[in-house]
């Protein structure tokens, strides 16, 4: 007896039809799956991001059939919707662009949405589709900003957008501690050390936040159209780690703002929970993709110490927060 496509089989089949109604051969990777890696850490001289191949401008059509999976805005507003296209993926920010991924997360194409500049683009590849399609590697992606207290020696701050991650970022920037990331944090378990890797050399703020920290004579990249954050570069005033380092405390910033400076303990298995709360995950309904994600993520809060830190969101008190942190690590 002939099996019969589930309803998503036929929904992503005419997804793909729509979106390529005469192709015939696959088309070549515009960044093959083993390129798919902070390039960046090994080319010091480059100060702009990684950047991928754009194929063209092409409008978004409806495609038959729902997303797997949606991140939305805190508005309610769609920001991304992630869509089964043939055996791969199509990941879709209305209004800006369309990303096409085979099954191992090589990205296959990569479209405009009429009106959009190519600079947002490349910023959208950087700062969220690579740290999904790296996911797809069995690399462990978490939202997150790190930075090297010591030489090869690092903390990481975690939390979603408008947590304060990159804040807390920059002001350890201004006391010497280079950036690591400032998201979209790789981590990495290799022998018996658990590592953070570098990002690309930028670091985004808002408005307040760059001119109660950084000036604003900081070097600046270009505008995107997503969002209002400034995306500086480094300059004397940021300094950016260029080598992987050593992950020793990981902090969960609390959304008490209102009280004390305060740094608790959170169990391994909170922790854990935390974690996959904050990851990038291209496939949530892969179960394999799951199973080594909660491998990678179990070993992480296993070897790494995990806080939980609630502070005052006031520019005034972030040097008094960078001497607390930096005085727990030492503890």
């Amino acid at each position: 007896m002939q099996d019969h496509p589930s309803p998503h089989e036929r929904a992503d089949s005419s997804a793909l039809a729509a979106l390529h109604p005469t192709a015939t051969t696959p088309p070549r990777p515009l960044v093959r799956v083993s390129d798919l890696r902070f390039l960046l850490a090994r080319n010091p001289a480059q100060r702009e991001p990684g950047t991928v191949d754009i194929s063209g401008t092409r409008a978004q059509t409806q495609l038959t059939g729902l997303p797997f999976h949606r991140w939305l805005l805190p508005d309610g507003s769609d920001w991304t919707l992630f869509y089964r296209l043939g055996q791969g993926y199509l990941l879709r920010f209305p209004g800006l662009a369309d990303f096409e991924l085979d099954p191992s997360g090589s990205i296959m194409g990569c479209w405009c949405a009429p009106g959009t500049e190519e600079s947002t683009v490349h910023h959208l590849y950087l700062n969220q589709v690579l740290p999904l399609a790296l996911s797809r590697q069995g690399r462990l992606v978490v939202h997150a900003s790190a930075v090297e207290i010591r030489e090869e020696l690092a903390i990481a701050f975690v939390g979603m957008s408008g947590s304060g991650k990159s804040t807390l970022a920059g002001a350890f920037a201004r006391l010497a501690k280079p950036v690591v990331c400032d998201d979209g944090l790789v981590i990495e378990a290799s022998g018996d050390l658990v590592q953070v890797l570098p990002g690309d050399p930028s670091i985004r703020l808002w408005a307040d936040s760059l001119a109660e920290l950084i000036g604003p004579l900081a070097k600046q990249g270009i505008q995107v159209q997503y969002t209002s954050k400034h995306r500086l570069l480094e300059d004397p005033s940021i300094p950016f780690c260029r080598h992987p380092a050593s992950l020793t405390r990981m902090y969960f910033l609390g959304a008490d703002r209102s009280g004390s400076i305060r740094m608790s303990t959170i169990p391994p298995p909170e922790a854990l929970v935390e974690i996959v709360k904050h990851s990038f995950l291209l496939d949530i309904q892969d179960h394999e993709e799951l199973a080594s994600h909660f491998r990678l993520a179990s070993r992480l809060v296993r070897e790494v110490g995990c806080f939980r830190l609630d502070y005052p969101r006031r520019f005034e008190l972030l040097p008094e927060v960078c001497a607390a942190v930096l005085k727990h690590c030492e503890d």
